[in-house]
Protein backbone atom coordinates (compact mmCIF):
# COMPACT_ATOMS: atom_id res chain seq x y z
CA UNK A 1 0.00 0.00 0.00
CA UNK A 2 1.61 3.05 -1.00
CA UNK A 3 1.97 6.01 2.13
CA UNK A 4 1.16 9.27 0.19
CA UNK A 5 1.63 13.26 1.83
CA UNK A 6 1.16 15.98 -0.24
CA UNK A 7 1.76 19.39 1.90
CA UNK A 8 0.82 22.64 0.64
CA UNK A 9 3.00 25.86 1.44
CA UNK A 10 0.04 28.48 0.71
CA UNK A 11 -2.95 28.89 -1.08
CA UNK A 12 -5.63 26.45 -1.90
CA UNK A 13 -9.14 26.89 -1.07
CA UNK A 14 -8.65 28.39 2.11
CA UNK A 15 -7.20 31.73 -0.47
CA UNK A 16 -9.28 31.27 -3.56
CA UNK A 17 -12.39 29.13 -2.82
CA UNK A 18 -13.89 27.31 -5.83
CA UNK A 19 -10.88 26.91 -7.86
CA UNK A 20 -10.02 23.44 -6.93
CA UNK A 21 -6.66 22.78 -8.77
CA UNK A 22 -4.88 21.27 -6.29
CA UNK A 23 -7.68 19.76 -4.45
CA UNK A 24 -8.76 17.95 -7.52
CA UNK A 25 -4.74 16.69 -8.37
CA UNK A 26 -5.11 15.42 -4.42
CA UNK A 27 -8.44 13.91 -4.94
CA UNK A 28 -6.68 12.24 -7.67
CA UNK A 29 -4.18 10.24 -5.97
CA UNK A 30 -6.56 8.08 -3.96
CA UNK A 31 -7.60 6.05 -7.23
CA UNK A 32 -11.08 6.21 -6.64
CA UNK A 33 -14.05 6.97 -8.60
CA UNK A 34 -15.33 9.04 -5.95
CA UNK A 35 -13.06 9.51 -2.99
CA UNK A 36 -13.98 10.04 1.14
CA UNK A 37 -12.59 13.24 2.15
CA UNK A 38 -12.48 14.81 5.68
CA UNK A 39 -11.82 18.19 6.20
CA UNK A 40 -9.65 18.94 10.11
CA UNK A 41 -9.66 22.80 10.60
CA UNK A 42 -8.53 22.59 14.17
CA UNK A 43 -5.84 24.82 13.98
CA UNK A 44 -8.54 27.75 13.13
CA UNK A 45 -10.48 26.71 15.88
CA UNK A 46 -13.39 24.99 13.45
CA UNK A 47 -13.83 28.34 11.54
CA UNK A 48 -17.04 28.61 10.24
CA UNK A 49 -16.46 30.53 6.78
CA UNK A 50 -13.15 28.16 6.11
CA UNK A 51 -15.96 25.27 6.44
CA UNK A 52 -17.39 26.84 3.81
CA UNK A 53 -14.69 27.53 1.91
CA UNK A 54 -13.70 23.68 1.87
CA UNK A 55 -17.16 22.36 0.93
CA UNK A 56 -17.81 25.32 -1.86
CA UNK A 57 -14.70 23.57 -3.60
CA UNK A 58 -15.40 20.35 -3.22
CA UNK A 59 -18.40 20.41 -3.82
CA UNK A 60 -17.94 21.05 -7.53
CA UNK A 61 -15.59 17.66 -7.97
CA UNK A 62 -16.35 14.42 -7.55
CA UNK A 63 -15.80 13.21 -4.12
CA UNK A 64 -18.02 12.62 -0.71
CA UNK A 65 -16.53 16.08 1.57
CA UNK A 66 -17.40 16.11 5.37
CA UNK A 67 -15.67 17.47 8.28
CA UNK A 68 -14.33 17.17 12.13
CA UNK A 69 -15.19 19.58 14.79
CA UNK A 70 -13.38 19.44 18.08
CA UNK A 71 -14.59 22.52 19.59
CA UNK A 72 -19.13 21.78 19.29
CA UNK A 73 -19.85 17.97 19.63
CA UNK A 74 -16.84 15.80 18.08
CA UNK A 75 -17.93 12.61 16.45
CA UNK A 76 -16.84 9.33 16.96
CA UNK A 77 -13.19 9.37 14.92
CA UNK A 78 -12.41 6.26 14.41
CA UNK A 79 -15.09 5.00 12.76
CA UNK A 80 -15.14 8.37 10.30
CA UNK A 81 -11.30 8.37 9.71
CA UNK A 82 -12.02 4.71 8.89
CA UNK A 83 -14.03 5.87 6.53
CA UNK A 84 -11.89 7.95 4.52
CA UNK A 85 -9.86 7.99 1.46
CA UNK A 86 -8.57 11.45 1.95
CA UNK A 87 -7.48 13.38 4.88
CA UNK A 88 -6.88 17.35 4.47
CA UNK A 89 -6.00 19.44 7.48
CA UNK A 90 -6.23 22.88 7.43
CA UNK A 91 -3.66 25.92 8.27
CA UNK A 92 -3.33 27.87 11.72
CA UNK A 93 -1.92 27.22 14.58
CA UNK A 94 -0.07 24.01 14.74
CA UNK A 95 0.99 23.88 18.25
CA UNK A 96 -2.82 24.27 19.42
CA UNK A 97 -4.06 21.61 16.91
CA UNK A 98 -1.41 19.09 17.50
CA UNK A 99 -2.23 19.55 20.86
CA UNK A 100 -5.99 18.71 20.49
CA UNK A 101 -5.28 15.58 18.60
CA UNK A 102 -3.25 13.82 20.85
CA UNK A 103 -4.99 14.70 23.89
CA UNK A 104 -8.25 13.01 21.23
CA UNK A 105 -5.97 10.27 19.90
CA UNK A 106 -6.75 11.50 16.37
CA UNK A 107 -2.89 11.39 15.95
CA UNK A 108 -3.08 7.57 15.99
CA UNK A 109 -5.64 7.43 13.71
CA UNK A 110 -4.32 9.34 11.56
CA UNK A 111 -1.16 7.17 11.27
CA UNK A 112 -2.73 4.11 11.26
CA UNK A 113 -5.04 5.57 8.24
CA UNK A 114 -1.63 6.78 6.79
CA UNK A 115 -0.29 3.09 7.14
CA UNK A 116 -3.14 2.00 5.26
CA UNK A 117 -2.66 4.38 2.30
CA UNK A 118 -4.90 7.04 3.13
CA UNK A 119 -3.24 10.12 1.66
CA UNK A 120 -2.62 12.87 4.01
CA UNK A 121 -2.19 16.66 2.82
CA UNK A 122 -3.12 20.08 3.93
CA UNK A 123 -1.83 23.63 4.25
CA UNK A 124 0.78 25.09 6.09
CA UNK A 125 0.03 23.59 9.77
CA UNK A 126 -1.61 20.92 7.55
CA UNK A 127 1.85 20.89 5.63
CA UNK A 128 4.38 20.61 8.48
CA UNK A 129 1.87 18.20 10.70
CA UNK A 130 3.63 15.55 8.73
CA UNK A 131 7.31 16.04 9.09
CA UNK A 132 9.37 15.13 12.58
CA UNK A 133 9.40 18.69 12.92
CA UNK A 134 8.16 21.85 11.34
CA UNK A 135 8.75 26.09 11.14
CA UNK A 136 5.38 27.39 12.62
CA UNK A 137 4.08 31.14 13.52
CA UNK A 138 2.08 29.44 16.28
CA UNK A 139 4.21 31.96 19.01
CA UNK A 140 3.39 35.45 18.38
CA UNK A 141 6.90 36.62 18.73
CA UNK A 142 9.24 35.12 16.20
CA UNK A 143 9.20 31.44 14.01
CA UNK A 144 9.71 28.58 16.07
CA UNK A 145 10.85 24.91 15.51
CA UNK A 146 8.29 22.46 16.80
CA UNK A 147 8.24 18.87 16.89
CA UNK A 148 5.38 17.33 14.45
CA UNK A 149 3.65 13.94 14.43
CA UNK A 150 6.95 12.43 12.73
CA UNK A 151 5.04 10.43 9.94
CA UNK A 152 7.96 11.60 7.45
CA UNK A 153 11.42 12.16 8.39
CA UNK A 154 12.82 15.69 8.19
CA UNK A 155 11.67 19.51 8.69
CA UNK A 156 9.30 21.42 6.83
CA UNK A 157 8.62 24.66 5.97
CA UNK A 158 5.80 26.34 4.21
CA UNK A 159 4.94 30.06 2.72
CA UNK A 160 8.36 30.00 1.39
CA UNK A 161 7.93 32.97 -0.57
CA UNK A 162 5.08 34.41 0.94
CA UNK A 163 6.49 35.49 4.31
CA UNK A 164 9.49 37.74 4.39
CA UNK A 165 10.54 35.98 7.49
CA UNK A 166 10.85 32.68 6.41
CA UNK A 167 14.07 32.16 4.09
CA UNK A 168 16.09 34.30 7.36
CA UNK A 169 14.92 31.86 9.88
CA UNK A 170 15.17 28.85 8.03
CA UNK A 171 19.19 29.98 7.51
CA UNK A 172 19.29 31.03 11.29
CA UNK A 173 18.30 27.26 12.13
CA UNK A 174 20.39 25.92 9.55
CA UNK A 175 23.88 27.71 11.01
CA UNK A 176 22.58 26.99 14.42
CA UNK A 177 22.95 23.30 13.45
CA UNK A 178 18.92 23.05 15.04
CA UNK A 179 18.37 21.48 11.42
CA UNK A 180 20.56 19.76 9.20
CA UNK A 181 18.25 20.29 6.31
CA UNK A 182 14.68 21.83 5.47
CA UNK A 183 12.23 21.30 3.30
CA UNK A 184 10.59 24.39 2.13
CA UNK A 185 7.77 25.15 0.29
CA UNK A 186 6.35 28.00 -1.73
CA UNK A 187 2.71 29.19 -1.69
CA UNK A 188 0.58 28.09 -4.71
CA UNK A 189 3.15 24.87 -4.79
CA UNK A 190 3.08 21.16 -2.65
CA UNK A 191 5.25 18.32 -2.47
CA UNK A 192 3.82 14.77 -3.31
CA UNK A 193 5.62 12.96 -1.22
CA UNK A 194 5.16 8.68 -1.76
CA UNK A 195 6.71 6.52 0.85
CA UNK A 196 8.55 9.03 2.75
CA UNK A 197 11.13 10.18 -0.16
CA UNK A 198 9.64 13.23 -2.55
CA UNK A 199 8.16 12.36 -5.65
CA UNK A 200 7.22 15.93 -7.29
CA UNK A 201 6.56 18.70 -6.76
CA UNK A 202 3.52 19.97 -7.64
CA UNK A 203 3.33 24.02 -8.98
CA UNK A 204 -0.53 25.37 -9.14
CA UNK A 205 0.78 28.96 -9.50
CA UNK A 206 3.04 29.80 -11.96
CA UNK A 207 6.72 29.19 -11.91
CA UNK A 208 5.91 28.25 -7.97
CA UNK A 209 9.14 25.59 -6.12
CA UNK A 210 9.49 23.34 -3.52
CA UNK A 211 13.16 23.26 -2.10
CA UNK A 212 15.85 20.92 -0.46
CA UNK A 213 17.53 23.98 1.63
CA UNK A 214 21.13 23.25 3.47
CA UNK A 215 24.10 24.68 4.19
CA UNK A 216 27.59 24.27 2.70
CA UNK A 217 30.74 26.11 3.38
CA UNK A 218 28.34 28.45 5.59
CA UNK A 219 26.40 29.27 2.25
CA UNK A 220 22.69 28.44 2.13
CA UNK A 221 21.60 26.18 -0.88
CA UNK A 222 18.39 25.63 -2.64
CA UNK A 223 18.17 22.83 -4.31
CA UNK A 224 14.84 22.63 -6.38
CA UNK A 225 12.78 19.46 -6.56
CA UNK A 226 11.47 18.12 -9.79
CA UNK A 227 8.45 19.61 -10.63
CA UNK A 228 5.10 19.17 -12.59
CA UNK A 229 3.19 22.10 -13.10
CA UNK A 230 -0.84 21.81 -12.85
CA UNK A 231 -1.58 25.53 -12.83
CA UNK A 232 -3.04 25.98 -16.35
CA UNK A 233 -6.28 22.93 -15.94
Amino acid sequence: MTKQIIAIGGGGFGRDPGKGIIEDYILKQSKKRKPNICFIPTATGDNEEYKENFYSTFSKLNCKATHIDFFKRTPDLESLIQDQDVIFVGGGNTKSMLAVWKDWGLDTLLKSAYEKGVVMSGVSAGAICWFEQGITDSWADDLQLMECLGFIDGTCCPHYDEEVERRPAVAKFLSEQLVSSCIAIEGECALHIRDGKVFSSIAFGKGKKSYSVNLKNKKVIETQFDSKDISIK
